[in-house]
């Protein structure tokens, strides 16, 4: 993982976004900054970035994937 940066920004960028959706982590932090006026808009954001942060990581999976080549269980398919 340390030499693919598409699937480390793309797991890294889940699960913030995760924890911003899904706890009350950004609600705390806005509030403590004083600019809680403004996650309002919070889910016009947080959503398409989580779902272009899968998106992401997805892609970087299935890359790997075939950067790797078949496993051993698909070439004694074909043969």
């Amino acid at each position: 993982m340390n030499k693919d940066p598409v699937l480390k920004t793309g797991i890294i960028g889940v699960v913030l976004t995760g924890l911003c959706c899904f706890t009350p982590l950004l609600v705390l932090t806005f509030s403590a900054l004083g600019v809680s006026a403004w996650l309002g808009f919070a889910d016009y954001v947080l959503l398409p970035a989580l779902g272009i942060f899968s998106a992401l990581t997805v892609y970087a999976l299935l890359k790997r994937k075939r950067a790797n080549g078949p496993s051993v269980n698909e070439e004694t398919k074909a043969g």
